[in-house]
């Protein structure tokens, strides 16, 4: 099929022209985002493909099938980016790529909690300037510690299992208990008791309406005071500000994020020689306990590779019969947000 990839850079092409040796999909490979001022570049190709910070409303859906569009293939899990209702009223399937490395996500959840609690980044820029003092740098035993994991789905019970292995308690929250995570020795309890009882709390579940800032002032203030929070899931399942809040008056100690709410405009770009406009998010890197990274927890090699052949292989399927195994039906897609 003829397909039109928006949003790519170097490495994106490289793996799906790996994969595509096996599937012959005529691709062609666009740097910009799919918008308002680029969607005219879709016409003619049957199949469009994005990523997370390609926002498709209805009013694009509709020029997308006047093009010609009959397909949108995702190179995400998540699918809060796009009109879902839109899409079946102009006829356009969505497919996605469900699971392409939870280990990935998970470790680099992982990855941001050992750094903030050891202080990895301020030691390694101390130690390039010659200071080998560790004044400041004082940390705590993950031994013992208490983890809460808010969605204890794929990468949640991952993130548990690896969590476990440093002998830490682990609390879910989650709509459906997960077996895996109970034979670890997780307690499932409410989200206040969570709050009330964790040293680090971990965000692994999906970005809805109902998930939308789930946390925000009032979350905060339930927290054990210098809780750490990371979040490697969806910027949106947290209010930025109430975070600044909480760092500023001492009840977040620790912040680590991988994604961030108004990242459509930064994430994925080298804007090293510019003035970043986001007086929020240029607030947020003055912290020094806060980790910031953009949004590569799943940028693993495995997962490249997984990602391309998913989504070549959801095309193919989707030429030869119209159907597809990962293809995202609207009350499907509310039903599986409701029990993750």
């Amino acid at each position: 099929m003829k397909v039109a990839f928006f949003n790519t850079k170097p490495y994106d092409r490289q793996s799906f022209n790996v994969a595509n040796e096996q599937y012959q999909h005529e691709i062609i490979f666009f740097e910009c985002h799919l918008s308002h001022e680029t969607v005219s570049l879709a016409a003619g190709f049957a199949v469009v493909c994005i990523f997370i910070n390609d926002n498709l409303n209805a009013e694009m859906m509709e020029t997308l099938a006047q093009g010609g569009t009959k397909l949108i293939a995702l190179r995400s899990a998540g699918f809060n980016h796009v009109d879902l209702a839109a899409a079946t009223k102009f006829g356009i399937a969505i497919v996605r790529v469900p699971a392409y490395s939870p280990f990935a996500v998970a470790e680099h959840a992982v990855a941001l909690i050992l750094s903030l609690n050891r202080k990895v980044h301020r030691a390694y820029n101390r130690v390039r300037e010659g200071n080998f003092s560790i004044e400041g740098l004082l940390g705590f035993d993950l031994h013992e510690a208490t983890v809460g994991v808010i969605g204890t789905g794929r990468i949640g019970a991952i993130f548990a299992r690896i969590m476990n292995g440093f002998g830490c308690q682990l609390l879910g929250y989650d709509v459906y208990q997960n077996s895996d995570c109970l034979e670890l020795g997780m307690k499932y309890v409410s989200m206040h008791e969570m709050f009330a009882k964790s040293d680090i709390i971990s965000l692994h579940c999906p970005l809805t309406p109902e998930s939308h800032h789930l946390i925000d002032s009032d979350a905060i203030a339930q927290m054990k005071k210098g809780i750490m929070l990371i979040n490697t899931s969806r910027g949106g399942l947290v209010d930025t500000q109430s975070a600044i809040d909480g760092l500023k008056s001492g009840a977040i100690g620790y912040l680590g994020i991988d994604v961030y709410e108004q990242e459509a405009d930064l994430f994925f770009e080298d804007l090293s020689s510019q003035v970043i406009q986001d007086d929020t998010f240029q607030r947020l890197l003055t912290f020094p306990n806060v980790i910031v990274t953009g949004h590569q927890a799943f940028f693993t090699s495995q997962a490249l590779a997984n990602i391309a052949e998913t989504t070549l292989s959801n095309i193919t399927d989707f030429e030869r019969s119209g159907n597809c195994v990962n293809e995202i039906k609207r009350e499907k897609a509310i039903a599986s947000n409701a029990k993750k």
